[in-house]
């Protein structure tokens, strides 16, 4: 689909006039642009601008709350209990892991779940935010289903995303982001909207038969990475950021596009820990030797280098940092029409 060019500061300016339309303060306005602008840059447009119309509507049916009086339970000095009183994920995304390094920073150790929360974006900006304190990071989330347990008909786990975050001696860090389906919900519907196709293999329809159709595939069943480990991977994810954290769970976050019977109540997860805490100052010594060993291994042909988790999006932010960004007409749509 053809793209139109439009210049960040402007995208941003216009995303924050959007969400203080929409209630927001210009505070949480500011937090929510920069994580979607971020979404585009880093190469991740099905978490970008492609959802900005969805957070209205849920906005104004009254299943986000723009005004939220966010709760937080100091359980001890480095555990702490959010209770995010529906508001927009972003904001929620935001306290819980400042909470999470600044408790790590004076205990070693930060943990923060949250609950009543809301699609939050990629869990890679939370992560990083922690790796640029020079902290070790963990970040879960769970999602409205769409992958089927293994052995299972139905779609129950979300895309559940798993998330971590090292330091490694140098100004990239490592940052493995990924869900444990084939392919993230939101590249199926880009996909959908814009007409395309979806790769072969990463989804089922509704009789449970293989798809490219987006909006089939949307219907179906997502398929999980590795068959049964997948689906296990999913379930803990689940656990770690539904059942522990007192947010939904077991198939019942709502689909934020299509679901409007009520707030989702997604459930978060922060783990943040300092990498000295058993090897003291030879931390940045051993990972940089854990790093150069992976990398001077022999390469497969056509590979020029062995590239750890994060390299390849460090290098897209950087090289679209002082670009424009590209949006499809769609998109340039629901800007024109939130804004009017």
């Amino acid at each position: 689909m053809e793209k139109v060019k439009v210049k960040q500061n402007l995208l941003k300016k216009e995303i924050i006039k959007i969400f203080k339309k929409y209630k927001l303060s210009k505070e949480h306005a500011l937090i929510c642009a920069e994580a979607l602008i971020n979404a585009e840059l880093v190469g991740a447009p099905s978490h970008g601008l492609s959802r900005l119309k969805m957070y209205c509507d849920r906005i104004s049916k009254k299943l986000i709350n723009p005004k939220p009086k966010i709760k937080i339970k100091r359980i001890s000095q480095s555990i702490a209990h959010i209770d995010a009183n529906n508001s927009i994920g972003f904001v929620a995304a935001d306290i819980a892991i400042k909470t999470a390094i600044s408790n790590a920073k004076k205990t070693g150790i930060g943990l923060v779940a949250v609950k009543n929360s809301g699609h939050y974006g990629l869990s890679g900006y939370y992560a990083e935010q922690a790796v640029k304190k020079n902290l070790m990071v963990m970040v879960f989330t769970n999602a409205p289903p769409a992958v089927a347990p293994h052995g299972a008909l139905k779609s129950l786990f979300g895309t559940n995303p798993i998330c971590f975050g090292t330091p490694t001696g140098s100004k990239i860090p490592f940052i493995l982001d990924t869900s444990i389906s084939m392919i993230n919900r939101g590249k199926i519907r880009v996909a959908a909207r814009e007409g395309g196709k979806i790769p072969e293999g990463v989804a089922l329809d509704k009789f449970g038969k293989p798809t490219t159709d987006p909006k089939k595939a949307l219907e179906g069943v997502q398929l999980p990475i590795a068959g049964f480990r997948g689906s296990g991977l999913a379930w803990m994810v689940d656990i770690l950021s539904g059942v522990l954290t007192g947010g939904n769970h077991a198939g019942r976050v709502k689909d934020p596009f299509t679901d409007f019977s009520g707030p989702q109540n997604i459930g978060h997860l922060f783990f943040v820990l300092k990498p000295n805490l058993f090897v003291g100052n030879s931390f940045n010594k051993r990972i940089k030797d854990n790093i150069k060993t992976i990398k001077k291994l022999p390469k497969i042909k056509g590979v020029k280098e062995i590239l750890y988790p994060g390299q390849s999006k460090y290098n897209r932010y950087k090289n679209n940092l002082k670009k424009e960004i590209k949006i499809t007409k769609n998109i340039l749509e629901d800007l024109n029409s939130l804004i009017a």
